[in-house]
């Protein structure tokens, strides 16, 4: 996995977070780093929490009911799940769980319902069929495991649908739909998709800007997914997937027309909004549609000699790990967007939106290297001598927009729980097999303490806990959000 991207945290060492350890549970398990796997999920029917941690011999389950105390424990030897990865769960109507173990080429999933009353287990196999080309993402959805694949050479794709030991496909055809870019080049759907790949973002959560800035979404709702593709500057176009009878529905919304040709724009959607931005040197445009009328609710223009009041944190600048720098203009932070993938991130905290606007870019390089020797033992060579490292940039500052969409001038806005629980990783370096479960005003981290071996789970919600009745230890002008977080596995309601 790629290392966790955190920004420097300006923070005092004695910071008291919003957070609270729920309960502990101790846990043996052989070599975690290595060999360990784990989820953390919600049963959304009766709320009970599931933790599934597993190292290369056993899986080990611990079921909380909704006030987070252990109502139930079962471990199981783990049987032909070798180099297998756990990449899913469901949650059948007789209320047990099963989860989803892939095969390294994806091609067969070991599909094991564990019973929890009579400590038992049973296993199936599913084969995905051959002309199968790749999976674009795999979900959970009303205590459903869904998985999303392409076909080769086909112009559609296909829903599997994992629930109570049986699967449904249901195909969605792209093979009449239009896509041409603004120079009025035609493409296919599975070459759009194959050289920009479908970001999934997570449903009312935070989505780092690495990932919104991406020109192509999926979006999973209630008996829907939506997709929006934002290779066109002049507009997004919007695909509706029903998830009950496969129809499509398309819409495009227009990008805000700016003054001097922009070289990248962007869109998030959230709420049943299309948010949309676009860049240029000299100018940055922000608009807000309704999804249903795709009329636009609000339009912002910002030029390089203006000042951004309505931002709640100082524009950051991040090259790589290093240490963030402050811009102190809008011709500065135009400058470094230009040459950027532009993004926008939308979250909703209580009746508030917390809006992240800025740019990303990541460049992957490789080094090579030549041994005379039969045995080369190269540090971080690979055993061809190949060896991958990245280069980023990110610019960013965040925003807040209220119920009727005007913008909060709200500089001390208190750090998220998300916040929160990013410094808390970046301190604690005895943590591993981490998931952060998000409920309904509060988030759950789940992870395996190397130390203490012990299962923890942890609460985090948003603001500070202030010491002695006295001003908060950390602002928010202390703390920028990191830009990657792929050690975090997110698990959706």
């Amino acid at each position: 996995m790629k290392k966790l991207l955190l920004f420097s945290l300006l923070l005092y060492q004695s910071i008291l977070l919003s957070q609270t350890v729920l309960n502990t549970y101790p846990l043996n398990l052989n070599n975690p780093l290595e060999n360990g796997q784990a989820l953390n999920v919600d049963d959304v029917k009766t709320h009970d929490i599931y933790v599934f941690a597993a190292d290369d011999k056993k899986i080990n389950i611990l079921k909380y009911n909704k006030s987070l105390f252990l109502t139930n424990q079962f471990s199981d030897t783990l049987r032909n799940v070798d180099d297998r990865t756990l990449i899913g769960h469901s949650i059948s109507e007789d209320g047990n769980p099963t989860l989803y173990w892939s095969s390294q080429n994806r091609r067969n999933l070991r599909i094991i319902k564990y019973y929890l009353d009579t400590k038992t287990s049973r296993a199936l196999n599913f084969d995905f069929p051959e002309n199968i080309e790749y999976f674009v993402t795999t979900f959970q959805k009303d205590n459903i495991f869904y998985v999303l694949g392409k076909e080769k050479n086909q112009q559609h794709l296909l829903l599997y649908e994992f629930q109570n030991g049986k699967c449904e496909i249901q195909m969605f055809d792209f093979s009449g739909m239009p896509f041409q870019n603004e120079r009025g080049q035609k493409f296919t759907f599975s070459s759009l998709i194959r050289y920009f790949p479908l970001q999934k973002m997570e449903s009312d959560d935070f989505n780092s800007l690495d990932k919104t800035t991406g020109i192509n979404k999926m979006y999973t709702l209630d008996n829907q997914i939506i997709l929006t593709f934002d290779y066109n500057s002049k507009k997004t176009q919007v695909m509706s997937l029903n998830m009950g009878n496969g129809e499509i529905t398309e819409k495009n919304f227009e990008q805000p027309v700016s003054k001097n040709p922009s070289k990248s724009s962007n869109s998030f959607y959230s709420q049943n909004k299309l948010f949309q931005v676009k860049a240029s040197k000299d100018e940055f445009l922000f608009d807000i549609k309704d999804f249903d009328s795709q009329k636009s609710i609000k339009s912002v223009s910002i030029s390089k000699n203006d000042t951004i009041r309505f931002k709640n944190s100082p524009i950051f600048l991040q090259l790589n790990n290093e240490k963030p720098q402050e811009l102190k203009t809008t011709g500065k932070f135009l400058k470094q967007l230009y040459n950027l993938n532009v993004g926008v991130s939308v979250f909703k905290k209580k009746n508030n939106n917390v809006v992240t606007f800025g740019g990303f870019i990541e460049h992957i390089y490789s080094s090579f290297a030549y041994s005379p020797f039969d045995n080369m033992s190269l540090r971080g060579f690979d055993d061809m001598g190949v060896q991958q490292y990245s280069q980023s940039k990110m610019v960013s500052f965040d925003a807040m927009l209220n119920a009727n969409n005007e913008f909060v001038n709200n500089p001390q806005q208190e750090p998220l729980a998300i916040d929160n629980i990013f410094y808390f990783l970046s301190i604690n370096k005895n943590v591993t097999l981490q998931n952060i479960l998000k409920l309904k005003d509060y988030y759950i981290l789940s992870y395996y303490d190397n130390v203490l071996k012990q299962f923890v789970l942890r609460k985090f919600t948003d603001g500070l806990i202030r010491e002695d009745n006295r001003n908060p230890i950390m602002n928010k002008s202390q703390f920028s959000r990191p830009a990657k977080f792929e050690k975090l596995k997110f698990i959706e309601n």
